[in-house]
This record gives structure tokens, sequence and C-alpha cells, in this order.
């Protein structure tokens, strides 16, 4: 007697996401290149360091001024992406006492609520220092997960979404590579990172414009929103 098997299941759409620290200047690029390519991302801020003017310049590896945006101009660079907390000032969690870091969770999450009239499911933790107080507070301040700064996810989910671990950076030489993998895993999901001021050159811009633009074109790619992996909104 013949048996009629059943087709193989199709594999899940491999669901792409992606954070930027820090709020700086050339976030401004950076959005463009992504709205060119109907990317979505996240923002990790620190809306206690946004003045009513740019901050005064920084030198990134001696090469490039950095300069953190100003206060007002925030809503419009950051319009139609996610906004995550990144703390108020930026400190060392670990090394400033319990209850500053509280203040310095919880504060800032409220701040940006009320600049951005969206919810703060999302957290990174400065210098991705973190320790399981710091962690519990940032749980407790109401965040769906929170990024540590290592490149070794498993298959997600996470085992603990207040140290989710990213994929790669955006610049690491095995970042295809990765996303190969990530592409096989079963519940498939490709997260990576960085920093804007990271591009020095014109050839840096170009080349992660094509990256985007190359992910963006993955028939078997959708881009998400990291609250979205967590059933939030």
């Amino acid at each position: 007697m013949s048996t009629i098997s059943s087709p193989p299941a199709e594999r899940p759409a491999i669901r792409i996401v992606q954070c930027w620290d820090d709020g700086v200047v050339d976030d401004i690029r950076l959005c463009e290149i992504l709205r060119n390519h109907g990317a979505r991302a996240s923002f990790n801020l620190n809306p206690g360091l946004h003045g009513k003017a740019r901050s005064a310049p920084w030198k990134y590896k001696e090469q490039k001024d950095v300069a953190r945006l100003a206060r007002c101009e925030l809503a419009e660079v950051y319009e139609g992406f996610t906004i995550a907390n990144h703390s108020a000032t930026h400190p060392w969690p670990t090394k400033i006492p319990l209850e500053e870091w509280q203040r310095e969770v919880f504060e800032a999450r409220k701040e940006l609520q009320d600049i951005f009239g969206q919810p703060i499911l999302g957290f990174a933790y400065p210098f991705g220092d973190s320790n399981p107080a710091v962690a519990e507070v940032v749980r407790e301040a109401g965040h769906a997960y929170a990024r540590v700064c290592g490149n070794a996810t498993p298959c997600f989910p996470p085992a603990d979404a207040m140290a989710f671990e990213p994929d790669r950076h955006h610049a690491a030489e095995d970042f295809w590579d990765r996303y190969a993998f990530a592409k096989e895993c079963g519940s498939p999901v490709f997260y990576f990172w960085g920093h804007s001021y990271e591009f020095v050159s014109d050839d840096d811009w170009a080349a992660f414009d094509a990256k985007v633009g190359r992910l963006s074109a993955d028939p078997d790619a959708v881009w998400a929103d990291l609250p979205s992996l967590f059933d939030q909104k």
C-alpha cells in the first residue's frame, strides 16, 4: 500500500533586527540609508546626554569628529524607528550604587517615552556591563529585553531576555557566515549592532549601504522590530 508523504514544511523567513547606540550625528546619514532600503532598526539613546545643542565633538580613532544630537533633533531624526533605553547618562552599571542605577534606568525610560510617545521596551547596557542585580533593575523597569555586547547568540530565543546577545557587530569579518548560520535555525533571527560613528570614510558608508541592500533583497528575509521578537508591540 502506497503512502502519500507530506511536503516538507517551508523554512520560516529569517527576521533581521539591528540596533545602534548613543544618538550621534552620524545617525542622520545612517537613517537615510535604512529608509532607502525599507530597513527597520532600533536606536539606543541616553536622554540625559542630549542638550539644547549638539554636544562638543570628540575624536573617534583620531580620524573624525563625533557629536551627540541635540534634544530638539531626536524626534525628527528617528521618526519611524524604534527607540530603546541606554540609561540616562551612560555610566558603567556595575560601578555605581544600585540606587543610582535604578534612577538611571527608570528615569531614562520615562523621559524617552515622553520624548517619542512610544513604549520603550528595549535596553542596551552601557559598555555591555551587567550582573544579575543590574539586570533585575532593567527587568523591573518594564523592559522586554536587554542587549549585552557579546556576539555569540545561539538560535533564538535567548536563555535570558535580559542578557540578549546579538549575532555579530555590523563590521565583523564573518558577518555573512553568521547570517547563513542563523538562517538554518528553527526560529531564525539575525541580530547585528554598532555605532554609526564607526563609518569613517565614504567607502565605509558605501559598503554598509550595499550590505543593507543585500539583506533587503534576500527573498527569505524580513526586517523586524526588536520588541516584536518578544511578542511586544
